[in-house]
């Protein structure tokens, strides 16, 4: 085997094993929607069963921020995964090889940013997102506001710094988004 036709299949065992770091991150992101759902019903229910309760709904902006946190970091590094076959690994491989339709070989991570409807379902992921990770902390938060008329200073400060916390995420994760289309 000639040092240009081992290049090549290093090259493609990279890519075999970043595809498969892709994989296991998504299903990681995605169970983290799932995960986050719920914990949410579970503290819920904790919390409305007594008045003595109320405080566990705390908890959730806590949960919100850390699981919230997690997903972006894992739904970041599907994104630069992507984005380092389509622009890293595609030109190395047309560097030793010459061959320049390389759509052919590495077609999906490219046809697949150009679906007519990826913008639309980008928002609409990053819509669903945020009400999971944000919108379901400040519900909580904004429960216990309502729930607890007049909770002690350090309660009101961690509260208040849970929402400042929630809207820090809410900001990553539209900066993070991905929402561009094309290569």
């Amino acid at each position: 085997m000639s040092d240009k036709d081992q290049i090549i299949e290093i090259f493609f065992k990279e890519y075999d094993k970043l595809k498969s770091e892709q994989a296991q991150r998504i299903g990681f992101r995605d169970n983290l929607l799932y995960v986050t759902l719920g914990l949410f019903v579970t503290v819920v229910s904790f919390a409305v069963t007594n008045p003595s309760n109320y405080y566990a709904l705390l908890v959730i902006p806590w949960v919100c921020l850390i699981l919230g946190w997690t997903y972006v970091v894992n739904d970041e590094k599907i994104s630069a995964i992507g984005s380092y076959i389509r622009y890293k690994l595609v030109d190395k491989v047309k560097e030793h090889t010459g061959y320049t339709d390389l759509e052919t070989l590495f077609g999906w991570e490219i046809a697949h940013r150009n679906d007519k409807h990826r913008k639309r379902r980008k928002v609409q992921q990053l819509i669903v997102d945020e009400i999971t990770f944000v919108f379901s902390g400040a519900i909580a938060l904004s429960a216990f506001w309502f729930l607890v008329s007049q909770p002690p200073l350090a309660i009101r400060i961690l509260s208040w710094a849970e929402l400042l916390f929630l809207i820090v995420l809410g900001v990553e994760m539209f900066i993070y988004a991905d929402l561009a289309k094309g290569r």
